[in-house]
């Protein structure tokens, strides 16, 4: 599998990413009470207006924002020799690649379904944007799956953050009044992101190194400097790792 040149990833250095502070807007209370449980596995990053132009998570309101397919078949292109389906003699960009795509896309445009009513029209939508892609429908079905599900979690971890964080961002102790949520929701954003790609890692002096150096291409419009986002980062990684399966008592270990 040949990898791209693509725009890295500000946390990781994966390719294929965008930085995760150019979205703004964020649902809030489209998934009032959603369960944590959708961040339980790698999410994405959301692609949209600027920062700024609605009154985003904390207002009730949110602009275009979508999860990028481009980047999304770049997380698959590593991943996908992990997944039972998959077959070495199978060319990515060929087979697999307009799969991943369709599922990202499909989510995207389709909004919160459940699966089981999605696959009719997605079936019929496969015939149609395969390609070249020597998957049958059959064959295709579970990468389709696959992007579609982690689309679908990438949109309720995000909302899931900023609902959350909306709602308590100015009781914060590092919170300051010369900034306000479109601020900080870029770097609430980027500690959950940070922390669903990071199993097992601890916030220590190497994280917060590594994620300083991510910061100015995450940040989008937010005006806050690494200094001035670190608390909020922080306090977004631990709430991650506080929900994590395992960690009974909540303390983040």
């Amino acid at each position: 599998m040949n990898k791209h040149d693509t725009n890295p990833d500000p946390i990781t250095g994966a390719p294929g990413s965008h930085p995760l502070g150019v979205a703004a807007g964020g649902t809030a209370g489209a998934i009032a009470g959603a369960a944590i449980g959708s961040l339980f596995g790698p999410i994405g990053t959301l692609i949209g207006g600027g920062i700024g132009a609605v009154g985003g998570a904390s207002g009730g309101k949110a602009i275009a924002e979508r999860v990028d397919p481009t980047a999304e078949v770049e997380y698959w292109r590593e991943d996908v020799v992990s997944r039972d389906y998959y077959k070495p003699d199978r060319d990515f960009d060929r087979d697999y690649a307009p799969a991943y795509r369709l599922g990202t896309e499909y989510r995207n445009e389709a909004g919160r379904r459940d699966w089981g009513d999605t696959e009719t029209e997605l079936k019929a939508r496969w015939d149609q944007t395969r390609g070249q892609s020597t998957l049958d429908w059959e064959q295709a079905q579970p990468a389709v799956r696959d992007a579609w599900e982690r689309t679908d979690r990438t949109y309720a971890a995000y909302e899931d953050t900023d609902r959350y964080f909306g709602e308590q961002y100015s009781e914060t102790v590092y919170y300051r009044d010369d900034f306000d949520y479109d601020d900080y929701r870029p770097a609430y954003r980027y500690g959950t992101q940070a922390r669903s790609l990071s199993a097992g890692a601890q916030w220590d002096a190497d994280t917060e190194s590594r994620l300083e150096q991510g910061w100015e291409r995450a940040k989008g419009n937010s005006r806050l400097s690494w200094q001035e986002a670190k608390e909020a980062v922080k306090d977004a990684w631990h709430r991650v790792e506080r929900r994590l399966p395992g960690d009974a008592d909540g303390d983040g270990r």
